[in-house]
């Protein structure tokens, strides 16, 4: 299953609105015969290449998934077609599919006399490549991860304005390694005019990566022709309002899954004020300023009772800095 979690994240960025699924096909003795990972939009789905890759070693083997086989027809026949017809055994998927028109694959395999375990390193799938997908197919709304930079004292840029560079070398090349993965990058006019950011995913040699986020640039206020956010490196999208549903809306109809917000305070506090920020993550820079911009504007919060809390999820070491993961914690 780790293995197919790891096949999942490698497509993750490229599927949407489709889930990136992971699927390892293992022949009838438990020797893998077959990995495969959800192609792009109209492509075969992770059982179908896996299966392909197996061939006839896939009869009377057992097949390994992220999530629940389809049981429906869309741009691709159903994979619970698929498995019966290459003839498994056994079926073991981590994630029950959330959506009404593709669930039930598993009683379907079931009736046919195939054996289906539910449930293995479900946790894992669920944080993982899956975490956007299913945030949208049980909301209807884009996930959101809220990235900054910081100082220790929480400042992300310096009294001057100045803020290349708060983060470690180390910290931006994952940045653009995150980016990559992402179905859109949404930043503010305000960041826009101040910093003229590509907000592109680039290699550590410079270039450009295969895959390129939706570059969304939200506000009234009027972007330069020569910004470089405007350049033809990837496709970017002016949305004249800063509503964060308003953004998501247009985000969703647009098929995209997963979101990193990157613009400054002020846009980042209208979204937690909103609460639609579903993951925050940090890059706390071992530095102090003592003064300059806050990292999060107004976000609505009139005294201490009023904190969003976060579970903190993960905290690691990137370069100098520190990466913290957290979401926030269910309000009763």
């Amino acid at each position: 299953m780790r293995t197919a979690i790891g096949a999942a994240e490698g497509v993750r960025g490229t599927t949407s609105p489709n889930p990136p699924v992971g699927c390892v096909v293992l022949d009838a003795a438990g020797a893998v015969a077959g990995i495969g990972a959800t192609r792009p939009p109209g492509g075969p789905h992770a059982e179908v290449v896996a299966l392909r890759e197996a061939g006839e070693r896939a009869r009377g083997g057992t097949a390994v998934v992220t999530l629940e086989p389809c049981s429906h027809t869309g741009r691709t026949p159903p994979c619970t077609d698929a498995l019966l017809a290459a003839g498994v055994a056994r079926v073991v998927h981590a994630v029950s599919d959330p959506m009404p028109v593709a669930a039930g694959g598993a009683d379907i395999l079931r009736a046919a006399g195939v054996e289906v375990h539910s449930g293995l390193l479900a946790e894992e799938a669920e944080s993982g490549p899956l975490r956007a997908w299913l945030h949208f197919a049980r909301t209807g709304r884009p996930h959101v991860t809220w990235k900054y930079a910081a100082t220790l004292d929480g400042r992300s840029a310096a009294a001057d304005g100045t803020s290349k560079w708060i983060s470690s070398p180390e910290a931006r090349a994952e940045v653009h390694e995150l980016r990559r993965r992402m179905d859109a990058v949404v930043a503010g006019t305000g960041t826009v005019l101040a910093d003229d950011p590509q907000l592109t995913a680039r290699t550590p040699e410079g270039g450009l990566h295969e895959h390129q986020p939706l570059r969304v640039v939200v506000g009234n206020r009027p972007v330069p022709a020569g910004a470089r956010v405007l350049d033809d490196t990837a496709e970017t999208l002016l949305l004249p309002a800063s509503d964060p549903d308003t953004v998501l809306a247009e985000l969703a109809g647009r098929g995209a899954v997963d979101v990193l917000l990157e613009g400054g305070p002020v846009l980042a506090g209208a979204f937690a004020a909103a609460g639609r920020i579903d993951r925050v993550l940090g890059y706390i820079a071992p530095a102090l300023l003592g003064s300059g911009r806050a990292a999060l504007g107004d976000a609505g919060v009139g005294s201490i009772s009023q904190a969003f809390r976060l579970h903190v999820e993960q905290v690691t070491m990137v370069g100098p800095d520190v990466r913290v993961s957290a979401v926030p914690v269910a309000q009763e």
